[in-house]
């Protein structure tokens, strides 16, 4: 079978079918093999019978990338982007947007929902996702039954289970279409600075000679040292220099741009006149400030030689400009982040690794097999590759054969539930559900599915009831429910997606009233910011605001225990500008927050004000709050906020 010129592989045709039969399809095939061929199908099909097709991405920079795509292919006019702060054509028959906006739209009975054929979940294995697992589960078990699911993923070892679960709530047919075989061949080394490239084995049997003993280390002075020294990056791309381009991911942004540098000053690759005269153009009429950023200057210097840097905390049009370097093969070595690894459509030649131990915001630890195969089947790029390289650089500190092999021989970790009753999903059941609906729903999650089989059906209230009991309780001791419905303030608290209470003690009572939008901003600001140890202010403005908001929350029952609040005064170095009307420039003097982190927070508060501008009957603040709007929106204006 052909389509779109191309010759079909057997688990495209075989999908294509499921879904011509209208039944949902669960897709696991390596990185790069053509799963998005198969999405295209489904709106190629239905975009002619209008209907409206859902494609979800776990994060924003994939559903841009859809975006741009999928405009392309199908017409701008027929194309929405949906992501909490950016919302473009709300009503077109292709939607894109993160999951969490199909799942609020489903959880609260969008009445646009009755029009969606198909929903196309990429990258589905984010279900294994600690803190954003849930939000998968609950947009299968709130969908209604007329609609089909896609659901493409790299790999996914126990797909059947996932299936039969999807069949057994849904009650409609699930096919599962397993691809194992690779388009491109993967071969897989490490590289030791005492070895050079070499196999894992080849490592373990030079640590395990007595000299070797603890793992390469020797004693100096009381003091454990390393006996072979780390793995230099540099050294490693001089022997694969006729294997890119290549991806070197590394796990912090830091780390991605000072490699750059390094390898740049190591002049290993040629001058490239037509880069120079590509960034002239991309960056021609931009605002001056743009080119006098950190890390705009180490690009200036690094990419004529073909190397570049790429991560979230860089400004959109600069990423955008090493995206398309790296279309147009002008770009050899990549450093990146593990978001890149993300469906992103851009495979390399070869993956390198830093490492195989990252820090996940807890604690340092080994990638697990899932992640491991996610990023290394970015290596091989179909119809130009005959085959995909992986080098892994390996610290003799952190070698453990065994726990190694098991991450680098096969993607065996399956797909688990990480479901979780949010406060949000609480309050949407007690406003859209009787308790028999309530007791059935809470039985559906993956995780019962896991643990009971098909017969999870008959194990009465379900291992969620009592959570579900504990935060009603909570919800009825703070007046947001009365028996078996919502008050007024529980009904606005359903509309609000994170941090429900929080926000619904300030503005669904009269704790709002008589704030200024100056006030509101900083509220916002706190419940946005991210906390991190290494983020430093220089400057502090406007202390009587804090002291009045200040006095306003520790007089508050429950507003005065949020720590949150506590970091106000620090973000009036990024508020107090804006409500000025200062750019992200002048902002960022105030901070050493990167651009990209800077342009996430505002995102973040234009998103909590969607969302409670939404939620609140208050026509004075919803005037306000579309002044706050503007304010931030103004301060963003030099970028491209996509």
């Amino acid at each position: 079978m052909n389509y779109k010129g191309f010759t079909l592989d057997k688990f495209q045709e075989d999908a294509i079918k499921a879904i011509d039969n209208n039944h949902s399809v669960v897709v696991s095939a390596p990185t790069g093999s053509g799963k998005t061929l198969i999405a295209d199908y489904i709106i190629g099909k239905y975009l002619k019978k209008g209907k409206i097709i859902i494609y979800t991405a776990p994060i924003k920079a994939l559903s841009n990338q859809k975006y741009k795509e999928f405009s392309e292919d199908y017409g701008e006019e027929n194309v929405g982007l949906l992501t909490g702060d950016i919302v473009r054509n709300p009503t077109a028959p292709i939607l894109i947007m993160t999951t969490e906006i199909y799942r609020n739209m489903v959880l609260i009975k969008d009445p646009m929902i009755d029009l969606v054929s198909y929903v196309i979940f990429d990258e589905v294995h984010y279900i294994n996702d600690i803190e954003r697992g849930y939000v998968w589960e609950e947009s299968v078990i709130f969908s209604k039954k007329s609609v089909r699911f896609l659901c493409l993923s790299a790999t996914i070892p126990n797909a059947k289970q996932f299936a039969d679960w999807i069949h057994t709530i849904n009650k409609h047919p699930v096919d599962v279409v397993v691809q194992t075989k690779r388009n491109v061949p993967l071969h897989k080394f490490f590289y030791d600075s005492e070895l050079g490239i070499c196999s894992l084995d080849q490592i373990r049997d030079v640590v395990n000679i007595t000299e070797y003993s603890g793992y390469g280390r020797r004693r100096e002075k009381g003091r454990q040292v390393a006996r072979v020294k780390a793995p230099d990056h540099v050294q490693l791309v001089r022997k694969i220099q006729d294997k890119v381009p290549c991806f070197f991911f590394a796990f912090s942004r830091k780390k991605c741009q000072e490699s750059a540098e390094q390898l740049a000053k190591a002049k290993i690759f040629k001058f490239n006149s037509e880069i120079i005269q590509f960034i002239h153009q991309k960056l021609k009429g931009v605002a001056p400030e743009i080119n006098n950023l950190k890390s705009t200057r180490i690009l200036r210097k690094t990419l004529p030689y073909g190397i570049a840097f790429h991560h979230a905390g860089l400004i959109p049009i600069i990423k955008e400009l090493v995206e398309e370097l790296f279309a147009k093969g002008l770009i050899k070595v990549l450093y990146t982040t593990e978001t890149f690894a993300v469906g992103i459509n851009m495979p390399a030649k070869t993956v390198c690794f830093e490492s195989l131990r990252k820090y996940d915001g807890v604690n340092f630890r080994f990638l697990n097999s899932k992640e491991y195969f996610q990023i290394a089947g970015r290596a091989g790029r179909r119809g130009i590759d005959k085959q995909g390289f992986v080098y892994v650089m390996m610290d003799r500190r952190d070698f453990d054969y065994h726990k190694l092999n098991k991450i680098v021989l096969k993607d065996v970790d399956p797909i688990r539930s990480q479901f979780r009753l949010s406060v949000n999903t609480v309050l949407n059941l007690i406003k859209l559900h009787n308790q028999k609906e309530i007791d059935e729903i809470l039985c559906k999650s993956f995780h019962t599915f896991q643990k009971y089989g098909r017969k999870f059906n008959l194990i009465g209230k379900g291992v969620f009831y009592h959570r579900f009991n504990n935060i009603r309780k909570k919800l009825l001791k703070m007046d947001y429910a009365v028996d078996d419905h919502l008050t007024w303030k529980g009904d606005f608290s359903s509309m609000i997606y994170a941090d429900e209470i929080l926000i619904g003690e300030i503005f669904a009572t009269n704790f709002y009233k008589n704030l200024s939008e100056m006030h509101l901003l900083l509220l916002l600001a706190c419940i946005c910011y991210e906390p991190r140890r290494a983020t430093k202010f220089y400057k502090e403005y406007d202390m009587k605001v804090v002291r009045e908001l200040q006095k306003k929350i520790s007089s508050h029952k429950f507003l005065k225990k949020e720590k949150r609040f506590n970091e106000m005064h620090k973000l009036t170095a990024l508020i107090d500008p804006c409500y000025h009307g200062k750019n992200l420039f002048d902002i960022m003097k105030n901070t050493n927050l990167l651009e990209g982190d800077l342009i996430r927070f505002f995102r973040q508060i234009l998103d909590r004000i969607g969302q409670i501008k939404k939620a609140t009957s208050d026509e004075k603040l919803k005037f306000m709050l579309g002044n706050c709007q503007h304010l931030v929106i103004e301060s963003l204006k030099e970028i491209d906020i996509l």
